[in-house]
């Protein structure tokens, strides 16, 4: 079962389905799944991974909010 702030996250995804979420947690703007495949390819980022729910952890990565145009 999806962790809540997840849930959240799928919920807020499925509004904008072509689009690469960025999704504001602290002080970074993370990407998850397929959007964090991409966005870690094509802005270099490190991917990484969540526990959120599910039996694998969720592809993941992201930048800080201060520094989000220059990506």
């Amino acid at each position: 079962m999806l962790s809540p702030m997840m849930q959240q996250y799928m919920e807020t995804k499925k509004e904008y389905p072509g689009c690469i979420l960025f999704y504001r947690l602290g002080d970074f703007y993370e990407m998850f799944f397929d959007d964090a495949k991409i966005a870690s390819k094509e802005l270099e980022l490190t991917l990484t991974g969540k526990d959120c729910g599910l039996e694998e952890r969720a592809p993941m990565c992201g930048v800080p909010h201060h520094a989000v145009d220059s990506y």
